[in-house]
């Protein structure tokens, strides 16, 4: 292999990398969740650990940690007692937000279809199957 094609193989992997890094932090399961309840305005930890149902105490923190050091929230404390903490979106976020709720639609009017696309797949992977290894189908 030529070392020219190696350095272009490098830039493209250097440029990939940060990418992937961020849509996989933005893409995440328990990330889109947080993002879309605190859309709202500020919110409390409690009202994220409600809002995102499923998420544990700790996997809560850990998303909140690095979505804010991602620039995507910024955490206020309130000099309260106890203390107050709520989290917001930043711009960016609000930016990404859009396009999150775009996906969503999207998701929402095609479910029906992915569905219907998925059990007509299943089943012609199971005749394919059969086909292929008749004494082992009922």
């Amino acid at each position: 292999m030529s070392r020219s094609h190696t350095d272009v193989s490098e830039e493209v992997t250097d440029a990939a990398c940060p990418l992937v890094e961020v849509i996989d932090h933005v893409a995440g399961k328990w990330s889109i969740s947080i993002l879309v309840a605190a859309a709202r305005g500020p919110i409390r930890f409690t009202e994220l650990e409600r809002a995102v149902e499923g998420i544990s105490r700790r996997m809560l923190t850990l998303n909140l940690r690095r979505l804010e050091r991602d620039g995507l929230l910024t955490r206020t404390v309130h000099p309260t007692v106890p203390p107050k903490v709520e989290y917001s979106l930043t711009p960016m976020a609000r930016e990404l937000y859009a396009y999150l709720t775009g996906l969503v639609e999207w998701a929402e009017r095609h479910r029906g279809a992915i569905a219907q696309a998925r059990t007509s797949y299943d089943a012609t992977a199971a005749a394919t199957q059969a086909d292929r290894h008749p004494r082992f189908s009922t």
